[in-house]
């Protein structure tokens, strides 16, 4: 009984109170115990943010002013665990950065884990930089980078260099020959990949070791030949042994390259001395036809000695067999070729005959004197 009466006693003072603003106003408490400090006298408009009338003291929670909101907002680490910081609306933004980093090592490990590799194309497959293996054409998986990588070469694509380069500006490029003339000299080299291995792993360079090894086969052909076979038909020769002497040399380096062509593309004089180089080379050009009719004439000459010495001997043969019969029968074709090109007149006896007519167009003798004897 005694504990139900502060209960009741609480009750009737809260229904007897009038209602009250959240902005003050109204008449003093009748007992005096709430307002505003004055007497229960509610003079003006009251704080809203202010204690309320007859509550308990609210003691103020961490990180809730505005500058612990700024402070969240800007990852700071305030009280009240300023440092977890929400997106409006959404879930933990932890959460959030863990799956976009899940995606993103996925779309790593695919995009160096599978290879597509052409049919010209071979891989060189590297495990921490060491060689691994060789793959061939089509879809291949390996461990992503940077564990493995994969190298794709060409293997059936033709190569090729032009020396001096002229689009780059490249200038002359002379070159000694085995009589001390100077040729301006300009080439090209085809080449092709057979071993990817070797070519990624021998060589440092390997395009800018064949261009050496080009260079370096070329004056040494050169400086073997002389001046006439390096501008005339001593060419083709000049570059099947550059070919080989620069394929032995790759092949000592097991660079896995292979030499397709090499082809002297133009062998001049020099600019200084180009004219007098065309006079002597038109001088060179008639010397050598001169050189080409003498050797016709006297083919034909021989020709026609042997089949006169082959037709005596034949008749001789005959001769042996039957003298008299020969040397009648080449009495008459002597005969026959002497008188074939001279005017016959046959003169027969008197009263039988006046002329015979013999073909080839016969002149008539003129009549005898009357004088004449009988």
């Amino acid at each position: 009984m005694t504990i139900a009466l502060p209960w009741r006693r609480r009750l009737s003072e809260t229904m007897s109170d009038k209602p009250k603003s959240p902005w003050g106003g109204g008449g003093g408490d009748s007992d005096g115990g709430s307002g505003d400090g004055n007497g229960g006298n509610d003079a003006g408009p009251r704080n809203p943010w202010a204690q309320a009338p007859g509550s308990r003291p609210r003691s103020p929670r961490p990180g809730s002013g505005i500058e612990d909101l700024l402070k969240r907002a800007r990852g700071g680490g305030g009280g009240g665990g300023g440092g977890n910081f929400r997106f409006p609306g959404s879930g933990n933004g932890r959460s959030l950065w863990l799956a976009g980093v899940g995606l993103f090592l996925l779309a790593w490990i695919g995009m160096t884990s599978v290879h597509g590799i052409g049919p010209q194309e071979r891989g060189v497959v590297t495990y921490f930089g060491r060689y691994s293996g060789t793959i061939g054409p089509g879809w291949n998986l390996t461990l992503p980078a940077p564990i493995a990588s994969v190298r794709v070469i060409n293997v059936t694509g033709i190569q090729g260099f032009s020396f001096p380069d002229t689009d780059g500006g490249g200038g002359q490029n002379l070159v000694l020959t085995r009589d001390g003339n100077l040729v301006d000299l300009s080439y090209s080299v085809q080449w092709n990949i057979i071993d990817p291995q070797k070519y990624v792993f021998e060589l440092d360079k390997p395009d800018d070791a064949v261009k050496a090894i080009a260079e370096t086969a070329v004056r040494a052909a050169i400086a073997n030949a002389t001046l006439d076979e390096v501008l005339g038909a001593g060419k083709l020769s000049i570059q099947t042994q550059v070919a080989d002497s620069m394929q032995k040399i790759l092949d000592d380096y097991q660079s896995g390259i292979r030499i397709v062509n090499v082809a002297l593309n133009n062998a001049a004089a020099p600019q200084q001395v180009s004219d007098a180089f065309k006079s002597v080379t038109a001088a060179q050009n008639e010397r050598q036809s001169n050189v080409t009719q003498a050797r016709g004439y006297a083919q034909q000459v021989v020709a026609i000695a042997q089949g006169q010495a082959a037709a005596f001997n034949s008749v001789y043969e005959q001769y042996k067999l039957a003298p008299e019969v020969t040397r009648r029968r080449m009495y008459y074709e002597t005969m026959e070729a002497i008188l074939s090109k001279n005017d016959k007149t046959i003169i027969e006896p008197r009263n039988i005959a006046p002329f015979l007519p013999v073909p080839g167009g016969v002149r008539k003798l003129p009549d005898a004197p009357q004088g004449e004897a009988r």
